[in-house]
């Protein structure tokens, strides 16, 4: 008897977690984690000491497991960063207006540019891994983390339609399906160590370090001693912030500048560039930054709550 969907999600969260490689709910045909994001965070029931990622939230507890998938046909999401994963997300183009850059040219999908990459490297394209592909076509490569680092998600680090997941981030995992379209296993096999070459390519930049108050002064026309040094302090919260709570600390950051720049010690553009800078250099989007700034700047009056 063919399983019913629910009960093969349930089968596919199960073998996930059987390898190690602990698993959370996505919402039903959708590559989006059930439950609330950071910034409708209620703080309360699980989250009333801060929101929990669903990285926090991922398990491979069987039966925290069960009795989550029987509540309804959840797709199965993978942490990746708990599950000593690193994943190569092999993505194909959405349109064909999407095209690769000249660095790319002549690759039609992001394994062409994978392999582009292995050639330049001079090393060999490494398939034999555990290999998903993806409901559009692309591929997810699993390989096993290196161990001494921690790797995070990049975004076209490595070069056109080539993602990586890793801490910070998930990937859709077999037996789940998006718009009528499956995610399916094409090469069973253990996931290989991560190439030497690749994890140092991935390997994280270190923090810049917090700019002297002379040079920010310089760039901060009009600006105070004092308020020159209360965007350095808030610089240097965002630069310290963990995964988890670097949106929070880019808000925070704004709202307590926003009197600076009511007061006409600072300006908006000028604390929202370094807001930005800062933020993105911790790994925060820079659409999330902004939005992050912008709500900081309303909450605090800097700014027109229409303008957001």
């Amino acid at each position: 008897m063919t399983p019913t969907p629910a009960l093969a999600l349930l089968r596919a969260a199960l073998a996930a977690a059987e390898r190690g490689w602990p698993v959370f709910p996505l919402r039903p045909g959708d590559k989006r984690p059930a439950g609330h994001p950071e910034r409708h965070c209620p703080g309360a029931g699980r989250c009333s000491e801060g929101h929990r990622t669903p990285e926090q939230r991922a398990t491979l507890d069987s039966e925290q497991i069960a009795q989550c998938w029987q509540t309804a046909p959840f797709n199965v999401g993978i942490a990746t960063g708990p599950a000593n994963l690193v994943v190569v997300d092999l993505d194909v183009p959405k349109d064909e207006t999407d095209t690769p850059p000249t660095e790319w040219a002549g690759a039609a999908e992001g394994l062409d540019v994978f392999a582009m990459l292995c050639e330049r490297a001079g090393e060999r394209l490494p398939t034999e891994t555990y290999t998903v592909r993806t409901r559009r076509g692309g591929q997810h490569l699993y390989f096993t983390a290196p161990i001494g680092k921690q790797l995070r998600s990049t975004a076209n680090a490595l070069g056109w339609k080539v993602d990586t997941r890793a801490w910070g981030g998930y990937v859709v995992g077999a037996g789940s399906a998006v718009g009528g379209a499956s995610y399916e296993i094409i090469h069973d096999a253990s996931p290989a160590p991560l190439p030497a070459w690749l994890s140092d390519l991935l390997a994280p930049k270190p923090a810049p370090a917090p700019m002297p108050l002379a040079e920010l002064s310089a760039r901060m026309r009009n600006a105070t001693a004092y308020s020159t040094a209360a965007l350095r302090g808030e610089l240097e919260k965002v630069l310290s912030a963990r995964e988890g709570g670097r949106n929070r600390a880019v808000y925070f950051a704004a709202y307590a500048l926003a009197r600076m720049i009511r007061s006409g010690d600072l300006t908006e553009a000028a604390v929202s560039s370094e807001l930005m800078s800062a933020g993105q250099s911790i790994g925060l989007p820079a659409g999330e930054c902004r939005i992050a700034i912008r709500s900081g700047f309303v909450r605090g009056g800097a700014t027109e709550a229409s303008a957001a």
